[in-house]
Formats: C-alpha cells, structure tokens, sequence
C-alpha cells in the first residue's frame, strides 16, 4: 500500500516536472513580461495606486463592514427571538439580499436612486449601504448560528445570577458567539473587499478610484498591457492575504480551544 502510495506521488512530481519544463521552453518570456510585468509600467502605477486606489478600497470596505456587522447583530438577534414577527422581518430580510446579486443593490443606490427621487448618494454613502445592506444578511446568518452554538446553559447560569435577558446577551452570549464566528467572519470581510469593487458602476472621479476601476483605467494605457491590473491585483492581495492568515489563526485557535 505504502510502495503503491509513493509511486503514485512519484508519477505526480514527474507530471509536474514536465510541464513546467514544457512551459519555460514554449513560453515567449519577454512577451510575457511585456504583457504582465512591465517595468516601467509598474513603476507608472505608483504611487496612484497606493494613495489613491489602495486607501479608497479599505475605506469602502470598513464603511460597508461596520454597517454589516452593526444591521448584522441585529438581525441574528431578530432571527432567533421569542417574537414571532421580528423572526419573519428578519428571515424575509435575510433570505432577499443572501439572494440578490451584490450588483443589482449598487445598481439601485447609485442609479436607482437618483432615477426614482431625483437626488443622489455621495460615492460614500452609496457604497457604504450597498456593501453594508448586502453583508449584513450573511454576517446575520452567520451571527446567528454563533449564538446558537454558545451553550444553553451559559444563558440559564446568566439568568440565575439575576441578569436579564439584555444583559446577558450583551455580556455572556454575544462575546462568546464573536469567539466562535471570528473566522467566518474574517472571510466575509474578504469577500466585502472583493465586492467593493461594484462601486465603479455609480461614476468615479479620479480621486474616488478603487483598485478594480484604477487597474481598467491603466490598462487603456498605449503599451500598457495587463500589467495594471496585476498591480492592482497584487494590492488586493495585500489586503486579503493577511485576513486570510487571521483567519487560519482563529479557526486553529478556536479547535484548540475545543480539545
């Protein structure tokens, strides 16, 4: 079994080997690099794509994130209550934006808006309810199965103390539960970063670029290549690849502390 096992990764290196030979030897490399890794167009990109399209994604995504997660409690809260109509409110609101496409909800703050009422959203405001108003109902689900998961008897020990019922969810329930969704969580903050993206379709100044828009933008550039949009997907990496360590750190943390 074991000699069967090593033959077969065996094989799987020797595959591997041949293609990335097969692939230095066909490629045209300097093509290549001309098309994704130009110097000097990397150097052009700079530091627009830092100042401007860099610090403009986070700011998207903190706004979206903290209107998400404050709708989000919420919501989880109205979901698993003893009141029959704050569940239907809540699920309805849940099970709508879990099922529309983030675009349609830009779509309608940053064109909808403005065609219906005749005023409009400030690019912050526009993106910070379509982010918030889409996550929320994700955030809210997985909120909701957090505090499912605190034991019960937390909730009962709280209540004989003399605690009520406010008190102790915001001081025992509610703390544990963010213990326990900390990793899911992380992940949905990527997913907002990837999202905020959509903001390109309410029209941006120059100075209002995020980083998907600032990467098309260079690349209608003569000799530009796709070299800025790899810039641009290099500084989303700078972004989502730390949470996502976060992340692996929480779930590693948390089955730790379920051993």
């Amino acid at each position: 079994m074991r000699q069967r096992a090593r033959l077969s990764r065996g094989i799987q290196y020797a595959i591997f080997a041949i293609i990335v030979i097969v692939l230095i030897v066909v490629v045209d490399w300097k093509t290549f690099v001309d098309a994704f890794l130009n110097p000097k167009v990397i150097a052009e990109q700079f530091p627009g794509v830092l100042t401007i399209a860099l610090k403009n994604t986070i700011i998207y995504t903190a706004l979206g994130f903290v209107l998400a997660l404050a709708m989000g409690i919420v919501l989880a809260l109205m979901k698993i209550s003893s009141v029959g109509p704050y569940r239907w409110i809540a699920t309805g609101y849940i099970e709508f934006f879990r099922g529309v496409p983030a675009l349609i909800v830009f779509i309608a703050f940053g064109l909808g808006i403005p065609t219906a009422f005749g005023f409009s959203l400030n690019t912050y405001l526009t993106v910070m309810l379509s982010l918030g108003i889409v996550e929320s109902a994700y955030i809210a689900e997985t909120l909701r199965a957090g505090l499912q998961a605190v034991p019960r008897g937390q909730y009962e020990a709280a209540r004989s103390l003399g605690m009520t019922h406010t008190r102790a969810m915001i001081s025992i329930i509610i703390p544990q539960a963010f213990r326990i969704i900390l990793p899911p969580l992380t992940n949905e903050i990527i997913m907002m970063t990837k999202d905020s993206s959509l903001i390109f379709l309410v029209g941006l100044s120059a100075k209002q670029y995020e980083l998907a828009l600032f990467g098309q933008n260079g690349i209608t550039e003569p000799s530009a290549g796709l070299t800025p949009l790899v810039v641009s997907g290099a500084c989303y990496l700078v972004i989502t690849l730390p949470l996502g360590w976060l992340a692996r750190r929480f779930e590693a943390r948390t089955a730790k502390m379920r051993k």
